[in-house]
This record gives C-alpha cells, sequence and structure tokens, in this order.
C-alpha cells in the first residue's frame, strides 16, 4: 500500500504541469461479482499504466477528461470515460469474448482462480452462450462449466460435479430435465436448452441422497419434446 501511495504521488507531481489530474479507484469484475486480476488498466492522456490486483482492484492517475482503457486477452476490451459526472470510485464489469474455451483460458493467464470461476457459472442461460455451436448437450457442459468433468460418451456418459463425495455406487449427477427427474440427458439437443444449472453444494439436499452427487437442472425451449432431430 505504501508503494502504491508513492507511486501515486509520483504521477500526481509529474502530471500537474499538465492540467487537473484525479486518481481513480475501482474494481474489475465479471460474470457479475468475481473479481479479475492481472487485468490491464491504462489511462490514454495520462499514460499511466497498471494492473488490478487479486481482488481486482486498482488505482490509477488521470488526466482531465481521461478515458480508461480496459484490457485481457479473453475478455471483451472496455472504455470508461472520466468526466466531472463520475466519482473517484468505478466498478467496471468485463465480458468473455464468445468462446467454450475462454473461461477455462482466464484461468491459465490468472485473472480468476478456478474455485471461483465454478461457483460464478452455476447458472448459464442462452445469453452467456450459443448453445447450437456444441455437438452434444455433454460438450456444452464440458465446455462451459469449469471443473465439471463427462466420462464416456453418447447415452451412457455420465457428468461427474467436481468436489462430490458420493454415497451411491454411480458418481454422476442427479439430472433434473424441465422439472422432472430423468435417467439420461443425451438426447437433449443444445440447441433446444434455454437454460442449465449446477448444484453442487449444501443447495442440493432438497433433493435427497439422490442429489448427493450435484445436480443438473436443464430447462428446455421445448419442453420434454426437446429431443434431437
Amino acid at each position: 500500500m505504501k508503494t502504491l501511495l508513492l507511486s501515486t504521488l509520483i504521477f500526481l507531481s509529474v502530471f500537474s504541469i499538465h492540467g487537473q489530474t484525479r486518481v481513480i479507484e475501482g474494481k474489475v469484475t465479471t460474470l457479475k461479482d468475481l473479481p479479475v486480476a492481472n487485468f490491464e488498466v491504462k489511462a490514454k492522456k495520462s499514460g499511466a499504466a497498471i494492473t488490478t490486483d487479486s481482488l481486482g482492484r486498482f488505482s490509477i492517475v488521470t488526466s482531465s477528461k481521461d478515458v480508461l482503457l480496459f484490457k485481457g486477452k479473453v475478455f471483451r476490451n472496455k472504455r470508461v470515460r472520466i468526466t466531472d459526472k463520475i466519482t473517484d470510485s468505478v466498478h467496471v464489469e468485463v465480458e468473455f469474448i464468445p468462446g467454450p474455451e475462454n473461461r477455462k483460458r482466464a484461468i491459465g493467464y490468472g485473472y480468476v482462480s478456478e474455485d471461483n470461476l465454478i461457483n460464478s457459472i452455476s447458472h448459464l442461460g442462452r445469453a452467456d452462450a450459443d448453445f447450437c455451436n456444441y455437438s452434444d448437450i455433454f460438450e456444452l457442459i464440458r465446455g462451459r462449466f469449469p471443473g465439471v468433468q463427462v466420462r464416456g460418451s453418447g447415452p451412457n456418459a455420465e457428468v461427474i460435479i467436481r468436489g462430490q463425495s458420493s454415497i451411491n455406487l454411480s458418481s454422476d449427477a442427479l439430472y433434473v430435465l424441465d422439472g422432472v427427474t430423468v435417467n439420461s440427458i443425451s438426447h437433449v439437443s443444445p440447441c433446444n436448452v434455454k437454460s442449465i444449472d449446477v448444484i453442487k453444494d449444501g443447495s442440493a439436499s432438497i433433493y435427497g441422497s439422490r442429489g448427493a452427487n450435484g445436480v443438473v437442472i436443464i430447462e428446455t425451449i421445448k419442453g420434454m419434446d426437446s429431443t434431437r432431430e
């Protein structure tokens, strides 16, 4: 913190001759409240640049009517214009570039932790991805829920939710399709999926022992007629 304060004071003294300066503090998040670390933040006019800390926070010196540029390798770039109406604290929400691998790549780049990412995307809706890009329902689940595994292939494939300790012989999750418990979801077409919820914590207890391995809840657009043609 002392180093950050010293750097801020140095920037203030250097840029004061070029006009009014402001120190803008803020936080970068994604998926509503997931902190994004190591994210590049740059002030276009002042030239100051910094990366967010492990909690997604940053503090940067800006010039009058400056523009903050936010860049990350698997995220859409974002710009925030600094005006008199903006306070000295900003909250910036960034979006992933569409693609099944980008959320996993975000872990490798150090932007987010795997545990936090898994918890943050327990719900997936059509607004989050083009489900028709996936060949089957298991590829969709594998691609969009890091830490959730798919064992096997075809109608006998099983979804294994990481961190579950099974009390049953089977380790696959419980499947709930349009409010009805089913033995398999292999017939569900990704194009007909409206939303997917993965429950891996204590919330699954409402399903009793059947939910001991976690629950995959799928809501389809066409209801129970949602089958692959």
